[in-house]
């Protein structure tokens, strides 16, 4: 059924790069998910009345509120696909988290609604009806929400859009709590106790849950979350792959909404190159590295001696040093500056997020103490810096 629909309503569905063609993956889960929630809704309502059930209505007005935060999302993701402007120079791709965002207040709203009501219903509670056919339409509807919950799973992997997989994580959810409607139903046919307002009490938790994790998976990217590591590791390896790249560091990506990211990065380049050469080859790589990823990229060339031996003779000295003290410690833009009584060490060390401020001072003084001790002309001038990789 997934692939009919995707066929159907979206052309060409296999260039997910393309903005309109992502786009009208959101459109497709939208509509598919505002149909499906408000037939649902209408269903399970009439339930509810039927058998006198808080928790068959709690669900009711649950999935109206999946159907609700599905023409959020419409709107969301038709916002998000304008293009950029004099304001906006970076698109406007975050629309889409912030209508998430709203989706997960609008269910902890309804999810605090429900635990009223099932806070009533404990201390007055009414006489539960047992009918068989409303009973397997309750039971139908755990496997149109399961359907939705992999139906929108599946297309947010393929777009990669954590806005469909926290919609399809609150479908799963919804499983959850109509199973647990039905498993109250049971309880009460075959033993005739009532834990209808305790179903109701769970699904409202549930429901509450379910909403600070969509707020939670939707705020990360808007606070600014760390670049997906496999991402950093594809634009790392492509940039060192061209000829005339030594290394590279300091790599820091910005995310402006599915698909919109931009990069920089240090590349480092042999210092005796022709600068004009260098400048050619940098120029190369971001725009061949941008079509390829689709990242807009920036690189600062960084020049490095890779001849004088011994320049790189007190490299690997501090490299050990750094080795023997934390292996999780790194170092780059190394220079060395001959003077005639001392030697400078001029580098950047990357130190895990863990380290505090006084954990800092103390690596710097540690590793200029073992530098004086290889040679006591050594001045260790140091720059700490943490990844913004995360």
């Amino acid at each position: 059924m997934t692939e009919f629909l995707v066929k159907k309503f979206i052309k060409n569905p296999d260039q997910t790069d393309d903005t309109k063609v992502r786009s009208a993956y959101g459109i497709l889960s939208s509509q598919v998910g505002i149909f499906c929630n408000v037939l649902l809704f209408l269903v399970k309502l009439v339930i509810g009345v039927l058998m006198h059930s808080i928790a068959v209505m709690a669900d009711a007005f649950n999935n109206l509120s999946d159907a609700a935060s599905s023409i959020i999302s419409f709107i969301g993701v038709k916002m998000a696909e304008k293009p950029a402007d004099e304001e906006h120079p970076f698109g406007h791709g975050r629309i889409e988290y912030i209508s998430a965002l709203v989706v997960s207040f609008l269910v902890i709203q309804v999810g605090f609604s429900l635990f009223k009501s099932s806070i009533g219903k404990l201390r007055n509670p009414e006489e539960m009806v047992f009918n068989l056919i409303p009973f397997l339409i309750l039971v139908l509807s755990v496997g149109v929400k399961l359907w939705m919950g992999l139906f929108n799973k599946k297309l947010g992997k393929r777009i990669d859009s954590k806005v469909m997989l926290a919609v399809a994580a609150d479908s799963m959810g919804d499983v959850v709590t109509t199973s647990a409607t039905i498993l109250s139903i049971l309880i009460f046919r075959f033993t005739s106790v009532n834990i209808d307002a305790v179903a109701g009490l769970i699904v409202s938790l549930l429901v509450v849950w379910a909403g600070i994790g969509i707020a939670r998976d939707t705020l990360e990217p808007l606070i600014g979350q760390a670049a997906d590591p496999e991402l950093a590791r594809e634009i790392r390896e492509q940039v060192e792959n061209y000829e005339g790249i030594v290394g590279t560091h300091d790599l820091i990506i910005h995310n402006y909404g599915p698909n919109r990211s931009m990069a920089s990065i240090h590349a480092e380049v042999p210092r005796d190159t022709d600068i004009e050469v260098s400048h050619e080859i940098i120029d190369r790589i971001e725009r061949e590295v941008s079509k390829k990823t689709g990242v807009f990229l920036v690189i600062h060339m960084d020049p490095v001696e890779t001849r004088d031996q011994r320049v790189l003779k007190v490299r690997e000295e501090v490299e050990q040093v750094l080795k023997n003290i934390d292996e999780q410690v790194t170092f780059h833009d190394f220079r060395l500056v001959q003077g005639e009584k001392q030697i400078n060490l001029i580098f950047d060390i990357l130190v895990p997020f863990s380290y505090d401020r006084e954990q800092q001072n103390y690596l710097k003084k540690t590793i200029a103490m073992e530098m004086k001790r290889l040679d006591p002309r050594y001045v260790c001038v140091i720059t700490v810096d943490t990844s913004y990789l995360g």
